[in-house]
């Protein structure tokens, strides 16, 4: 082609003319229409142009004939069913030879011109031809879109099929978790009623009480380890988990980890070895959160291992991060449960699982709290029966550490108790707020009771209490605002106000301040953490009121 291309071809016409004159001539005429034209060489070279795009083709009967290879027919024959490419052929005076004629029928649709052609005839019939492949053109847009709707369609019915698939994986899975619930919450309930009924029954058997109590204990423990863990899953799926960050060492951080799984890797007969760098290593970061993250861990290898097995727990530093590794001989991690074992619901062995108690969310836990330290978790397993390794990559703390201060150690002994403070325990729960007042007064203190929020107001003014214990979630009147009111009359401004409830975020303590509470306790109330806080509130009081006397 010799003249000028634009970026659509669809609209042009194709000319392979007699003469180079003949071709100049019909292309600048049909350019006074408005219609571009290109100059082809020979019948390969229309067929050529015509792949990238035209509305049609001029040629002489005699190209027709000197086309021995069939590039023409070829073409046409393999068109799409939208396209019937016009075709204006240009005949000479006098008869038509046999084998023109014969070619011509061969050819199918065209349009046939006796030369010498009239200048209107030819712009009007090539304009013709041109309207009939813009209708072409039409049909062919539709059969796109109508392609494209159906592409689309189809994608959006696999999407949606593999969107249902995962929603019933995901909801048998939630099902199982729930049945697995349903059993750990009831394991520890029985034998709770048990010891229940063995102090019932004892009578003076001192050993039979203290040891159906210490089971009990050991029950309560353990379901709320599992409440705690499901509250602080759903924390961290709806980003309302908050941390604590503060610069921590990492021995730290271990040292509370291996404290807390010890008893069950002692109690399963493992060798527990672990291996830190001489260097301390700092981290910002949640000294709570992070060790239980390693103690999941570590839980996670004791559980899974044959018993007398061992457990590695290594760490080293790199580029800015920490890795550190724990590592069992336990009973590995099937390939095909690797990419889903962090995902909530996600258990390799379900048998292992309900034979040792748990519910299966704590690689999820992990998940999230590495994760909320900007950091990442990985599985890995050679097999089944060939251990398993997951390794924790954390940021390292970039600015220099400054000096530690001393830190105070906790005993873990009770706080002393102060008999004979006046307390007012408000709870809506009669059970708890009657075991909570027995508890008290054997500890000497000055009980009364109260069952909702406006009780408390109307007790508090009778009984003049030192400390109230004040439900948040109460009927008639919510346990906040009962403090608001009780803080507004001259009686209860000096008043210890503690907040009892199972939310223990950053902003629910925030509400309990801007309530008028003094401190702010997660239910079930630990009796140490109760005497404790008293101490320090009740001494705070003391304090203020020699600042007033002096």
């Amino acid at each position: 082609m010799n003249d000028e291309q634009a970026d659509n071809f669809d609209d042009r016409v194709l000319l392979f003319a007699p003469t180079a004159r003949d071709g100049t001539t019909s292309r600048d005429l049909l350019a006074t229409a408005g219609i571009r034209c290109s100059i082809c060489d020979s019948m390969e070279d229309i067929v050529g142009e015509a792949r990238h795009g035209a509305g049609a083709g001029v040629v002489t009967a005699e190209a027709i004939l000197g086309d021995r290879e069939g590039h023409l027919l070829q073409w046409r024959r393999s068109q799409p069913a939208w396209s019937d490419f016009p075709l204006i052929i240009l005949m000479p005076a006098g008869a038509d030879s046999p084998a023109l004629l014969r070619a011509l029928q061969e050819l199918g649709h065209f349009t046939l011109m006796k030369r010498p052609v009239q200048v209107s005839t030819f712009v009007s019939t090539v304009q013709a031809v041109l309207r009939d492949r813009e209708r072409q053109y039409a049909v062919r847009d539709l059969l796109v879109q109508r392609k494209r709707t159906e592409d689309a369609l189809r994608a959006n019915e696999e999407r949606l099929q593999l969107a249902t698939e995962t929603l019933k994986e995901a909801d048998r899975r939630k099902d199982d978790f729930i049945a697995l619930l349903a059993h750990e919450l009831r394991n520890p309930l029985a034998p709770i009623r048990n010891g229940l009924q063995v102090m019932r029954l004892a009578g003076n058997d001192a050993n039979a009480i203290v040891q159906a109590r210490a089971m009990m204990e050991r029950q309560l423990g353990h379901m709320i380890r599992l409440i705690d863990d499901l509250l602080d899953i759903s924390r961290i799926s709806r980003n309302k988990m908050e941390l604590r960050r503060t610069r921590i060492l990492l021995a730290d951080v271990v040292s509370n980890a291996v404290e807390t799984s010890r008893p069950a890797i002692e109690a399963a007969g493992h060798e527990l070895l672990v291996s830190l760098p001489a260097q301390p290593i700092f981290l910002d970061a949640d000294l709570t959160r992070l060790a239980q993250v390693f103690s999941n861990l570590l839980s996670n290898s004791a559980k899974y291992t044959e018993r007398g097995g061992r457990i590695w727990l290594s760490a080293e530093t790199r580029h800015g991060t920490v890795s550190v590794s724990v590592r069992d001989t336990g009973i590995g991690i099937p390939a095909d449960a690797l990419p889903t074992i962090f995902d909530m619901f996600s258990q390799v062995d379900r048998s292992i699982e309900r034979s040792s108690g748990g519910l299966g969310i704590g690689l999820a836990l992990v998940k999230g709290l590495v994760e909320m330290h900007n950091g990442t978790v990985a599985a890995a397993s050679a097999g089944q029966g060939k251990g398993s390794t997951f390794t924790v990559k954390l940021p390292l703390l970039e600015s220099p550490p400054e000096p530690l201060g001393l830190i105070s150690q906790e005993s873990g002994a009770p706080a002393q108790r102060r008999p004979g403070w006046r307390i007012l325990v408000a709870d809506d729960n009669r059970d708890s707020a009657e075991s909570m007042a027995m508890l008290l007064k054997l500890l000497g203190h000055e009980i009364a009771i109260a069952h909702d929020g406006l009780e408390a107001v109307e007790m508090g003014s009778r009984f003049r209490p030192q400390i109230i214990l004040m439900d948040v979630g109460m009927p008639r009147l919510n346990g906040l605002e009962a403090a608001r009111r009780i803080r507004a009359q001259p009686w209860g401004e000096a008043i210890i106000i503690i907040a009892l409830t199972g939310w223990g975020q950053n902003g629910n303590r925030a509400q309990s301040r801007e309530a008028g509470c003094n401190g702010h306790l997660v239910k079930p109330l630990h009796l140490p953490d109760l005497e404790k806080l008293l101490a320090e509130l009740m001494g705070e009081n003391r304090r203020e009121s020699d600042q007033i006397d002096n």
